[in-house]
């Protein structure tokens, strides 16, 4: 017979129940407001549900055009979502073979996750202004005018990709090495001794039994990407991505129209995740269907 709860399993559901509703009530309510009647405003209780406020986020919010800001961040977070993914693997890959200061190069990888976010922003900002500088004293002393008319390197996929990339690239790492840890070299052995190259066996065996681990990897770059607001303040040139203008917006929307776009970048995270995870399902059954038909 199942032995009756005590009461640390009522204290301890209460305290979990707390951590969900801390974690998800904002979202919700947030989602919840963005349905405010024409006449709503930005706080309970609702006056009506209806979609009023999506349609005039389609119109336009203001000076501000969202939807290329959200174009910008879809595009960014896509790049960085490969580069993520390209590198973190050839790194992992490198790792487990071993390389000289493989110590040194690790510590350097993880070291952007300990300072704060907009130090690392405010440095690849510097950085780039005096490269700039660098660029118009070049064209002064040398003449050449397709220097002095180069404008700034700044922009979006060169300052902004380069912060972007110190964020997700060591979770990137991080995943890597925890699957690698786990990979059976035996694999690589028994494709070897059946004649495939090296190219071969990367191509045939270690990509597909790793690709679920890919997936989290890409999942981890683009939402890290899409979703990052610090280190791409001083970062990004004269082009905002969409959490720049969020967060400029708030201090001047006063409607449930901020709310809509919260909404619908809640919308687009929710469907990049849950298109990871159906491709991850799909990769692991993929699988399991070729064992069978092994055997």
């Amino acid at each position: 017979m199942d032995q009756p709860r005590g009461r640390a399993f009522y204290l301890l559901a209460a305290v979990f129940a707390l951590y969900v509703l801390f974690l998800y009530g904002p979202t919700l309510t947030i989602l919840a407001l963005s349905f405010q009647g024409p006449s709503g405003g930005l706080t309970f209780p609702m006056n009506g549900v209806s979609t009023h406020w999506f349609a005039k986020l389609w119109e336009g919010v203001g000076v501000v055009d969202i939807w290329a800001a959200l174009r910008r961040s879809l595009a960014l977070g896509l790049v960085v979502m490969a580069l993520t993914v390209g590198i973190a693997f050839y790194a992992g890959l490198a790792f487990r073979k071993g390389f000289r200061g493989a110590g040194l190069v690790f510590a350097l990888a993880v070291s952007s996750l300990i300072v704060p976010s907009i130090v690392v922003s405010l440095g690849i900002g510097l950085e780039f202004r005096l490269l700039d500088d660098g660029i118009k004293a070049l064209a002064a002393a040398t003449g050449w005018g397709f220097l002095q008319d180069h404008g700034t390197l700044m922009g979006l996929y060169s300052s902004a990709l380069g912060a972007h990339l110190t964020w997700t690239l060591p979770f990137g790492l991080l995943i890597m090495f925890a699957v690698f840890n786990r990979f059976d070299p035996a694999y690589e052995e028994a494709a070897r001794d059946l004649g495939a190259s090296g190219p071969q066996t990367l191509r045939h065996v270690v990509v597909p039994i790793l690709a679920p681990a890919l997936v989290g990897v890409a999942l981890f770059g683009f939402t890290l990407s899409f979703d990052e607001l610090a280190r791409t303040s001083q970062a990004i040139g004269g082009r905002n991505t969409l959490p720049l203008e969020l967060q400029g917006l708030t201090t001047t929307v006063t409607t449930p129209e901020i709310y809509a776009l919260g909404t619908v970048t809640t919308a687009v995270s929710a469907l990049v995740i849950g298109t990871a995870l159906g491709l991850t399902l799909w990769l692991q059954k993929r699988r399991a269907r070729r064992a069978l038909a092994g055997m």
